[in-house]
Order: structure tokens, then sequence, then C-alpha cells
């Protein structure tokens, strides 16, 4: 799963510039990680084959871990786990996590995703407020741009994965504004701040490290150089290394994923939303006449469609086959508009867990199919 609940880290300025380290490989050492869309040559390619990874240079190399981790119990614990499961050179792994920062500011925007205080008593705004960070005339253009200059590998991805571009143009543009905002923390400085310094989610955010680490050994990149968000996220798609591991794709058949190659994100986007359900050419959600103040609402709710007309709810177009509907609810200011969220809103929420976010990401990528006249 992706790791964010709001948008504060769509909101982080800054594209990470991408520097391809290739370094020789000896037979029992690690290697470690940073993408880019360029090739390999065979040269490099044959160097990159094997179990092992690349050596750092000779000046670099330490006995003891130093830097902001050092004497850092649960630092030792990981090398103990990644040198023991993995089979990595623990004084390789000394000198990368010798060179990994904590960021306190990673802490504290961490802190700052759980939420806080009771919910407003009555309507305020909050989803046009939502709503205006990513649907805006000049955010809809860029993504008639990115979806005219991506056309083919969309096209390919919808019948590939059956998920049609307005959803793959919408997630891109929520996550990162089509590759503009992709995050400028070091990757390695978020995951080990949060594996080693931050205990309330370590176990997870361990987990992510470890991944982080064989992702980079796998496709013989510079963990040094990849960038992301402050929680970790990775390229077009802002996918967590453990989304990489199960969802990622080779989409441009060069034989290496890279997250932030659009291409590979096209596809990959394309691919976690078929592993979680989406339904090819099915509705996503549908608007409801009515109010209905006293039923739960929510992408968690489930109602019959009966129960929802009982509360005095009519859809305004057709449901399909569909006898069961989430009961959403946005609050425009002025009131409350109910919606009958059907199971393709619901894979939409796989990516992020907020009612919010799913909308968003829908309606942004309808605004701009509208814009551009269709597929």
């Amino acid at each position: 799963m992706l790791y964010h609940n709001y948008p504060l880290l769509n909101l982080l300025n800054g594209i990470p510039m991408l520097k391809r380290r290739y370094l020789a490989l000896l037979p029992l050492c690690v290697l470690l990680a940073a993408c880019s869309s360029k090739p390999k040559t065979p040269a490099e390619t044959e160097m990159a084959s094997g179990t092992g990874g690349f050596l750092l240079e000779p000046q670099h190399n330490v006995m003891q871990m130093g830097g902001d981790f050092a004497n850092n119990p649960a630092a030792a614990q990981f090398i103990d786990k990644m040198v023991a499961k993995h089979g990595f050179d623990r004084q390789q792994l000394q000198e990368i996590l010798s060179q990994a920062k904590r960021l306190d500011y990673v802490l504290r925007l961490m802190d700052r995703q759980a939420p806080t205080g009771l919910p407003p008593t009555g309507p305020t705004g909050a989803w046009l407020r939502y709503k205006k960070q990513f649907i805006t005339p000049d955010n809809v253009q860029n993504g008639v741009v990115f979806w005219n200059q991506y056309q083919d590998a969309l096209n390919r991805a919808y019948q590939v994965y059956g998920v049609p571009p307005e959803i793959i143009v919408g997630i891109i543009g929520v996550e990162t504004r089509w590759g503009r905002v992709m995050g400028k923390t070091r990757i390695l400085d978020a995951l080990a701040t949060l594996s080693f310094s931050y205990p309330r989610r370590a176990e997870y955010f361990s987990s992510e490290l470890e991944t982080f680490l064989l992702m980079a050994r796998s496709e013989s990149d510079d963990p040094l150089d990849l960038k992301g968000s402050f929680a970790g996220a990775m390229g077009y798609g802002q996918f967590m290394p453990s989304s990489y591991k199960q969802y990622a794709v080779d989409f441009n058949g060069d034989g290496h994923i890279n997250l932030w190659d659009p291409v590979d994100a096209i596809g990959s986007v394309a691919n976690y939303f078929k592993q979680h359900g989406w339904v090819s050419g099915d509705l996503v959600a549908v608007q409801a006449l009515g109010q209905a103040p006293g039923l739960e609402n929510g992408f968690k709710t489930k109602y019959s469609v009966s129960q929802l007309a009982a509360a005095g709810l009519t859809p305004t177009q057709p449901l399909g086959n569909h006898q069961q509907a989430s009961l959403l609810r946005l609050d425009v200011g002025t009131g409350y508009e109910y919606w009958y969220g059907l199971p393709n809103f619901y894979t939409i929420t796989r990516y992020n867990h907020s009612t919010h976010y799913a909308m968003a990401v829908w309606q942004l990528g309808l605004a701009v199919a509208q814009a551009r006249g269709g597929y």
C-alpha cells in the first residue's frame, strides 16, 4: 500500500535529480540504488548480473558505523538482519547507513499525518478546499499535456490491465502533478529516520527500508541518489518500496523497473488497480438526490440500494447491476452532497484511504478527459 493518508506529501516541492553511478561489482558484495530511465549498456548489464552488488570506493570504506545512527540499537539489528537474511555485506551496509541522515522534519511531518480533534458539527466546505488543490484550469491543462504525450502507454495500459486512462492520469496528477513534484527528500534518509527514530511505526518502515535496499540491489542503482517523499514514496505514482515489490512493472520493455520513468509508472499504477479489484467498464460513483443525515457515511460503509432509498436518496443515473453501495458525503459548505460509492470507487481508496482523495482522483481524471475531448 502507498503511504499517505492526506495530500501533505504531494505539496512538498522539488523533483529529484537522479544520477546513475555504475561501480565495479565483486561476487560477494552488495549493491544499493538510484533510478534512471537510461538503459544499461551490454557491459553494464554484464556487470550487474549475479547476486552481488557494487563495491563502494575504497577510500569510503569504514570498519565501524558512524553518522547519525551510530550506536543506534535498531540500526545495528537491521544490519544483522540484512546480512543474515539477504547476504548483504556488513561493511558496505555500515558505509551506507553511516551516510544516512536523521531528519527531524520527517518526524514532525509524520506526526502531522495523524488526525487530531473532533470533526466539525456542520458543513464547512472541506471538500471544496480539498478539490481546489488539484482541479484547477492550469492543472487540468497540464494533465492534457501529460495524456497527449503518453497516450500510447495509457491506451496500452487500458488494453493490458483494463484501467482507463483518466484513472491513471488522475492518480499521477494528484500524487505528483504529473511528475512535477516527486519529492526532494533522500529516500534512504527518510526510511532510516523512520526505521530507527520513530518507534510508533518502526516495524513498518524497517520493512520498507529492507525492501528499498533489495530494490536497489536488483536494479543496480545507488541508494544515496534516490529522492522522494518524506515517507519514502517514489516516482510518478509515489509507490512505497513494498508497492514497488508487489505491483511495479517494466512497462517500457527496457529490462528495468524505474518508477521515475513515466511509462513504467503508468503500467505500474494500472497493475496496482487491477490487482486491487478494478472492474473494467464499470461505474465509479453516482451522485444522489436527497439527504440522508441519519446514516453513517464513508467509503467503508455498505448499504443496500433499498436502504438508501428508504433513507431518502435516489441515484441521478442507473446503478447498473449494483444492489449495494457505500454512502459518500461531501461537505460543500452550504450543505452536503451524497453519492453512491461503487466497487471501483473503493478500489481507488486502496491507493489512499480517503474519500476526498478518491473523489479528487476520479474527478480530476474526468476533467482532463473532457478538456482534451475524450480518449
